[in-house]
């Protein structure tokens, strides 16, 4: 396992930061300068500013002086469509912004600083002066809206998961990107985390050789259901879609922690659910029919290793985003692990300082035209082998094989 100075520092100054399953209502409290709060009413980390090295932007050059057209859609992931920072970018032009929610989408143009607006996301991906649009909506809008963007000519830059729980989905989105051949990243925070970034690295530089075990942990607990947006209703309310969530379907902060680090893949899982006490997370107080409030998973991966990936919604006493690898190699040796630089104006953001980062490299990988850092293979690596897993533990743990994407 590398003991990198980076990861001792992430660790001590992130408190390993938890993700984005914030509260609906959480972008209010950000505009109003609170972080947001879970169900129990405590401050939910990973939602506070990591501190920018104030030399972040010193080797930053630039190399263009275009500025790319983004519409942004969604404000209800605490605040997401904002906090990743595309507004303070030189090489962006925020032109319009869409909340379903009146109240959210005057917020968010606000953040932005942006006059234009949308009532939905379908309506503003219709506007062809946008050249690339932030979905952050709710996760299982996900899919459908990215490829309508794809197919209406936009790049696109997602939150996570990159699909909500259907394997079609998964394949359309796929293929989507390929016939139409725009640039997808989704934004998995994970990537840059300042350990899993040296890892990366490392790993590319071969110091690691072949990782043989590693292991990633989401813990988040949800006694009580937070707010989510509910199609039903067409309003935020605890019956959403966070509502008795299977973990698995939300498994990119801890699969980042095998496939993020390699680029690699997962090709088989077995998954054992644990039947919660938690009501919300009961199979007949949900409608997903879900019964459990862990998943842990144990699968093999691309390389021939193994990789223990856990989801938990129901321990109070455990919280946070890590993980560990363990190589053929003892990880020693020279090579540059430092986060590449940022643009001036623009901040690391929360969740270990990576939003500031994946916004960054999706606008680099459009204006230079090459693969972004988490495309759409290594996303739906990440999302589908959660799916998968999630169909092994309603199988008591059956061994099932999982779909293979690559670019």
């Amino acid at each position: 396992m590398s003991n990198s100075p980076s990861r001792r520092t992430f660790l001590k100054s992130a408190g390993f930061a938890t993700s984005a399953l914030g509260l609906a209502g959480a972008s209010l409290a950000q505009e109003k300068g609170q972080p947001p709060k879970d169900a129990s009413g405590k401050a939910i980390a990973g939602f506070e500013k990591t501190q920018t090295d104030p030399n972040a932007s010193k080797s930053w050059q630039p190399f263009s002086d275009r500025k790319i057209r983004v519409g942004i859609a969604g404000y209800g992931l605490c605040a997401f469509g904002a906090h990743f920072g595309f507004q303070n970018h030189p090489n962006v032009e925020v032109v319009a912004v869409t909340d379903l929610i009146s109240e959210r989408r005057a917020g968010l143009a606000k953040a932005c600083g942006c006059e234009k607006t949308y009532p939905s996301c379908e309506e503003m991906i219709k506007d062809d002066s946008i050249e690339a649009v932030f979905i952050a909506t709710d996760a299982p809008s996900h899919a459908r809206l990215a490829v309508a963007a794809l197919e209406h000519g936009k790049h696109v830059a997602s939150a996570v998961p990159a699909v909500h729980g259907s394997l079609e989905d998964a394949d359309r989105l796929f293929e989507t990107v390929q016939k139409t051949g725009r640039k997808y990243m989704m934004f998995e925070t994970s990537y840059f985390h300042a350990d899993l970034h040296a890892w990366h690295q490392e790993y590319q530089a071969g110091l690691h050789g072949k990782l043989v075990y590693s292991e990633g942990e989401y813990f988040h607990y949800f006694g009580a259901p937070l707010g989510g947006y509910n199609p039903k209703t067409k309003q935020v309310d605890t019956n959403g879609w966070r509502k008795g969530l299977p973990p698995q379907y939300y498994p990119t902060h801890s699969n980042a922690y095998y496939i993020g680090v390699t680029g690699g893949s997962f090709t088989e899982v077995s998954c054992m659910g644990n039947p919660s006490a938690v009501p919300h997370l009961q199979a007949k107080n949900n409608d997903y029919k879900n019964p459990f409030g862990s998943e842990i998973a144990l699968f093999r991966t691309s390389e021939g290793g193994m990789s223990r990936m856990a989801v938990c919604w129901d321990m109070p006493s455990a919280h946070g985003e890590q993980g560990r690898i363990y190589g053929q190699k003892n990880g020693t040796g020279k090579v540059e692990v430092s986060r590449p630089p940022l643009p001036p104006g623009v901040g690391a953001g929360g969740h270990g300082g990576s939003h500031g980062y994946l916004m960054s490299e999706f606008v680099d990988a459009v204006l230079r035209d090459r693969k972004p850092r988490v495309d759409v293979a290594q996303a739906l690596n990440m999302t589908v082998a959660g799916i998968v897993a999630h169909q092994s533990a309603l199988k008591d743990g059956e061994l099932l094989k999982i779909p293979q994407y690559k670019l």
